[in-house]
């Protein structure tokens, strides 16, 4: 197996998602390798912004930042960090001692910007009571959608990530008529199948993986989040590079035919980052990519 295991299988019942800065001058070769030796061990998945790959005079075929995407009256950020760690578990206070250990272990060459907890909601459902991810391609079909394969040193087996923090207004959707909230997903909330009736704006029309020349399939592996007063969804999606997540996202906004997609109706992505996750060799991180000249 080349790959990091977390990118494949199912969604945990609990995650923290933390987001790293490097510190000005900061050396993270030697924090990174430390990293790795522990990361998959621990079922952690790690992303490494572009910012991080520069700063190590690497670089990484088909890594970018995240552009800003604007539509008409929808405007996507970009909110790049330099490390990303999706910490995966079954038991919040096992979640929180990994998630202690990852901080510690990057403290002598990392900040720690932003922490976003999640969970796992009826199986794999949205807060807004639709299953997320149904149209995920499995098996093979899955492989070939979220894991690059390549003859260069450190690169087969990696893979590209974009993470965005959604915030839903449940108030607004809740206030909804069932078709309506159906029409803005275009399924049915109990049984899940696709509606005929649809409009185009429905979210299963909008992002119809299939309909795309070439076609976008990617791997979403996206949690539910809550704090004290905001929800949403941490909208998660695997590729083997980040073409198929871009389309989707101009076709949501309405830069393809100016239909806008009906999710924007009740929720709205407020970060936007991109991150490479590297392989795996002998069961660690395998960082020569970007360590090794």
């Amino acid at each position: 197996m080349t790959y990091q295991t977390g990118i494949i299988d199912e969604i945990p019942l609990l995650a923290r998602y933390q987001y790293y800065r490097l510190k000005p001058g900061a050396n993270a070769k030697a924090v990174l390798q430390e990293l790795a030796d522990i990361a998959v061990e621990k079922n952690i998945v790690v992303g490494l912004g572009q910012s991080l790959i520069l700063a190590m005079d690497a670089e990484v075929p088909n890594m970018r930042k995240m552009p800003e995407f604007s539509g008409k009256g929808i405007e996507i950020p970009t909110t790049p960090h330099a490390l990303w760690c999706w910490i995966r578990g079954e038991d919040r206070g096992d979640l929180l001692h990994k998630a202690r250990l990852i901080r510690n272990t990057l403290a002598p060459a990392f900040v720690l910007d932003k922490v976003t907890d999640a969970f796992r909601y009826d199986k794999f459902r949205d807060l807004s009571g639709y299953e997320d991810g149904t149209e995920n391609p499995t098996g093979d079909d899955a492989l070939e959608a979220a894991i690059s394969q390549s003859s260069e040193k450190g690169l087969n087996g990696s893979s590209f990530v974009a993470v965005q923090q959604w915030t839903h207004d449940l108030d607004t959707f809740q206030s909804m008529s069932r078709q309506q909230q159906n029409h803005t997903f275009g399924r049915d909330q109990v049984s899940n199948e696709e509606l005929d009736d649809a409009p185009e704006s429905a979210h299963v029309k909008r992002t119809a993986q299939e309909d795309f020349e070439p076609e976008a399939f990617v791997i979403r592996r996206s949690m539910p989040w809550a704090n004290e007063t905001e929800e949403g969804l941490v909208f998660v999606a695997f590729g083997k590079s980040f073409d198929a997540f871009e389309a989707l996202m101009h076709r949501m906004i309405g830069n393809d035919d100016g239909i806008i997609d009906g999710l924007f109706s009740f929720t709205r992505p407020t970060t936007g980052s991109y991150f490479w996750c590297p392989p795996i060799t002998d069961g660690k991180l395998d960082l020569s990519a970007v360590l090794i000249k």
